[in-house]
């Protein structure tokens, strides 16, 4: 096969930019999230609350454990997108007031989000990155002390992950 140098040019131009693009849609990623951050930590917490026989949301960072897996390179960018959406949907919603309501009133809106496909869809991909983190092995972040399993009376398996992710 035979390539011209000016289809070569090209090539090696769009190759060589690639990293950047990434760092272009990662950099807006980030500032998107930021925006919606607390929606989706206080959907967390109001999920798995101080108290309860679970650990909570706070005290196991699932937080910081979400935003680390949903930028992570081999996440699915349409799952990504969806879980930022879904926060601001929420957040449209509820008129920028979800952080800041009573129990009683983010368990309404929740219910009420819950209602609709779209919500339900969104609150079940929150629980489940939640989940994982409270239950993931302590290495990614969360799950501290190892707290869920704890919990449970059930232990990660063997053997476990000696870095946090492959090929990073």
């Amino acid at each position: 096969m035979k390539i011209k140098r000016r289809s070569f040019l090209i090539l090696g131009s769009l190759l060589g930019l690639s990293p950047y693009l990434k760092a272009e849609e990662v950099s807006t990623f980030d500032q998107s999230f930021k925006k919606v951050e607390a929606t989706i930590f206080a959907v967390q917490m109001h999920m798995f609350p101080e108290g309860s026989k679970l650990p909570s949301a706070k005290s196991m960072q699932v937080n910081t454990f979400l935003f680390e897996t949903i930028t992570h390179k081999s996440y699915d960018r349409d799952i990504r997108a969806f879980v930022l959406e879904g926060a601001e949907e929420l957040l449209s919603r509820e008129k920028g007031r979800f952080v800041t309501m009573t129990q009683l009133e983010k368990e309404k809106a929740l219910r009420a989000y819950e209602a609709t496909n779209y919500g339900s869809s969104w609150l079940e991909r929150i629980m489940t990155l939640t989940m994982e983190g409270l239950f993931s092995a302590p290495i990614y972040g969360a799950n501290k002390n190892e707290a869920g399993w704890k919990a449970l009376n059930a232990y990660g398996g063997y053997p476990r992950p000696t870095t946090k992710y492959l090929g990073v």
